[in-house]
């Protein structure tokens, strides 16, 4: 499946709430637009990659912060709890293995299943 990502975009505006845009293997690749604080979490059992591609992101960690620009890429290794913040709006790609909830371990309110676009 082809999808452009303009496309996407320019179909939602909900914050914080991740579209599956491809499937690779047993990953899912999602694209989200993300104002605000998001919810100090973790994922047990997965890495997870963040691109940005407009905008800042900041990955808060327990002992520092690291700020991503457009065409960054960080990986956040499983079990490290996180708190993904941008200030103005954002647009990002995440990287995460099939069945990976947004929130980890955490839940609460925020948590999203994404919408399908593959």
């Amino acid at each position: 499946m082809t999808c452009h990502l303009d496309d996407v975009l320019a179909s939602f505006d909900e914050l914080w709430e991740p579209r599956r845009i491809a499937a690779v293997n047993d990953h899912d690749v999602k694209i989200a637009k993300v104002q605000g604080e998001f919810i100090w979490h973790s994922h047990p059992n997965s890495d997870e990659l963040f691109m940005v591609l407009d905008g800042e992101l900041t990955i808060e960690l327990r002992d520092r912060a690291v700020v991503l620009g457009p065409r960054d890429v960080y990986v956040v290794p499983k079990d490290i709890e996180h708190r993904p913040r941008a200030d103005a709006e954002t647009v990002i790609v995440m990287v995460e293995l099939r069945g990976t909830v947004n929130t980890g371990d955490a839940g609460g309110d925020r948590t999203f299943e994404p919408v399908d676009l593959v």
